[in-house]
């Protein structure tokens, strides 16, 4: 690198320290900050939190380390930043066909397939497994993650049984259990798989559906009223 790029580059970083003197949690520059988190995200899904550390992440992001410091004090905030980011993308209108008014069987297979589909992805399994690991080192981390993430993804899933209910279509004594159920059927098999390496690659799209299909169906035989059952039937006849 020439002695003219580095003078650049030096001048570069000095500017975005004065820039946000006095700053908020992250630096006001977009672009630096997206660069870093791009770097920090390889270096924590390659060596883990715990084995990461800030230079790691300075030499794959391409700043110096003047630069990291001035968008985030260590490396707990960083991952708490990249967290975060991660978590609105997992969630981000997963939940938005629970507020479709289309017969309840097709609601839950779409909702069971859009669910399925992104929490056994390669990227989400990744992130998931990279709480999980700092979990125990930041309890408070792994909370806010569930909290803020699957906790009020859960309300909404059981706000809509609830509502199904309200219709006569479902009768459930524990619409919070229910809820649960619903999630887990359709992913059986399939999430503990992908996050213990025990499956490399992402379910192919029928084995979700297979999965899926059968899932609401046992929940629905569970759950499903007679009003439910007698629109059921003039569905598959349609």
């Amino acid at each position: 690198m020439s002695e003219t790029l580095i003078d650049t580059e030096a001048k570069s970083d000095k500017a975005d320290e004065a820039s946000v003197r006095g700053r908020p949690a992250a630096g006001q520059d977009p672009v630096k900050r997206d660069q870093i988190m791009e770097g920090a995200r390889r270096v924590f899904m390659d060596k883990g939190f715990d084995a990461a550390s800030m230079n790691d992440v300075t030499r794959e992001a391409g700043v110096s380390k003047g630069t990291i410091y001035v968008y985030f004090d260590n490396k707990e905030e960083l991952f708490e930043a990249l967290v975060e980011e991660e978590r609105c993308k997992i969630f981000q209108n997963l939940y938005e066909v629970l507020d479709r008014e289309d017969n309840l069987r097709d609601v839950l297979e779409d909702f069971g397939m859009a669910l399925s589909y992104k929490i056994t992805s390669d990227k989400v399994v990744m992130a998931q497994r990279t709480v999980i690991g700092a979990a125990e080192r930041i309890p408070e981390l792994g909370l806010r993650f569930y909290e803020e993430g699957p906790k009020k993804g859960h309300a909404k899933v059981g706000a809509f049984l609830s509502r199904a209910v309200a219709k006569g279509l479902l009768e459930i004594s524990d619409v919070d259990l229910a809820a649960y159920q619903l999630s887990e059927l359709c992913m059986a098999g399939l999430l503990r798989q992908r996050l213990y390496g025990y499956r490399r690659q992402s379910p192919p799209e029928h084995e979700i559906r297979h999965v899926v299909r059968s899932g609401v169906d046992v929940f629905l035989k569970a759950y499903g009223t007679e009003v439910f059952a007698a629109q059921d039937r003039a569905r598959r006849k349609a």
